[in-house]
């Protein structure tokens, strides 16, 4: 697969809420970069991570509206969007939507790095509704 083959298959992945294919498309040394510039290291660290992004999230979607890649780097650009669910429950008063943009590298037909560029005021806006205070 080439590298946007690899990112695309990636957010497909995402998009399923599939955890188990978001890791064998990581390298075991995957580095996630979140927003606000945190790094996680580690295939079986985004297993968790992941697993509690989608039971905060779990219809958590990116929507692609333009890719560029230049030999491993793939920066997909669209809309990231979800609904807030404290309980499990999907209320429409909970839904949020942001532009967004993911810069990744892909070596060996794995995603090395995977780094998240977006306003995530939209979802913490509902979060304090509920008391919570990041995202």
């Amino acid at each position: 697969m080439t590298s946007t083959e690899v990112v695309l298959a990636f957010v497909s992945a995402i998009n399923r809420c599939d955890v188990e294919e978001l890791c064998r498309l990581m390298t075991d040394d995957h580095l996630f970069v979140d927003t606000g510039g945190g790094q996680y290291r580690g295939r079986e660290t985004m297993r968790s991570g992941w697993l509690g992004y989608f039971s905060m999230v779990p219809d958590y979607t990116i929507e692609i509206q333009e890719t560029v890649a230049d030999g491993p780097l793939v920066i997909v650009v669209g809309t990231a969007r979800g609904t807030y669910s404290p309980d499990g429950k999907l209320d429409p008063a909970d839904r949020w939507s942001t532009p967004a943009a993911w810069r990744a590298v892909v070596a060996g037909g794995q995603v090395a790095v995977w780094q998240v560029f977006a306003d995530n005021e939209p979802i913490r806006q509902i979060m304090r509704k509920y008391g919570k205070e990041t995202a």
